[in-house]
């Protein structure tokens, strides 16, 4: 590791004591209906999920509960493209326009890990 990957790494740590690091915990501003149209698919996921725990502690049969774990699995799979999409159309594009080049390596990192 070279001295620069040291140097970035202090500063990194010292910005964390000064209340945070741009660069290692960046964020991204939404518009209020994407992020109400985000919190809607998350809320109704957990219901999902709630809904399976019930399943499960009222002892419904297997295949039941099965069914009812593709449906959110299915659902946060699509909650997964949509926030990709939106990634590569909005922080990803702007990024190559600004040449910041280590933003195709960081979305192809995040591509491999989705597709475990």
């Amino acid at each position: 590791m070279g001295e620069t990957d040291e140097a970035k790494r202090a500063a990194c740590a010292q910005a964390e004591t000064e209340g945070g690091c741009a660069h290692c915990h960046r964020t991204k501003e939404r518009s209020a209906e994407e992020y109400r149209a985000l919190q809607n698919r998350l809320l109704r996921i957990e219901g999902q999920v709630r809904g399976i725990r019930g399943m499960l502690e009222r002892g419904a049969y297997c295949t039941d509960i099965l069914i009812q774990v593709s449906a959110a699995n299915a659902a946060l799979s699509s909650f997964t493209r949509e926030l990709l999409s939106d990634h590569i159309r909005t922080c990803v594009a702007r990024d190559i326009r600004e040449g910041k080049e280590e933003t195709i390596d960081e979305l192809l990192a995040t591509l491999q890990k989705l597709m475990r």
